[in-house]
């Protein structure tokens, strides 16, 4: 006599619950947090050093050009600027003709980048190690990939970054 077949129920798929954006933005705000106070240590804020390491690998270059760099609207680049300039660590100079100006940062802002930079690294690795490189890797895999998935161009710019 044959025992009867007996069929197993697939395994239930999990469905997230949830708010996708709210945990993404929590996750966001808890890195920011991290970044933020290693960066405190030389008078930057996050997005003043990423203004400066863009500056200074594209620079000198039209406001406008920067602006679309770094996927920011051209007021908030504005906006963030202004403190870089009266610190003297980017200029606002005259580009081709009367009307078309170029940032370009300075040697002094190239220290204070290079500065931050040792804070960066700090602060990166401290979370690298916090996490775990293999979960800071697939975290970057998702991200990337997750990118790559909403296409070019699914958001608008918001300027935090």
């Amino acid at each position: 006599m044959q025992a009867p077949q007996v069929t197993l129920a697939a395994p239930a798929v999990a469905t997230p619950q949830g708010c996708t954006n709210l945990k993404l933005r929590q996750l966001m705000r808890r890195v920011a947090q991290h970044y933020d106070a290693e960066m405190a240590r030389c008078g930057l804020k996050t997005t003043q050093y990423s203004l400066l390491s863009h500056v200074l690998k594209l620079g000198p270059l039209r406001p406008g050009d920067l602006a679309q760099a770094m996927r920011m609207q051209p007021s908030t680049l504005t906006r963030n600027l202004r403190p870089l300039q009266d610190a003297g660590w980017v200029a606002l100079e005259q580009g081709t003709d009367a009307r078309s100006r170029l940032v370009r940062i300075t040697e002094t802002g190239q220290r204070k980048r290079q500065e931050a930079q040792q804070c960066w690294k700090t602060a990166q690795l401290a979370l690298n190690t916090t996490l775990g490189h293999e979960r800071v890797l697939a975290l970057h895999r998702l991200v990337d990939e997750s990118l790559e998935l909403l296409g070019p161009g699914a958001g608008h710019a918001d300027g935090e970054d």
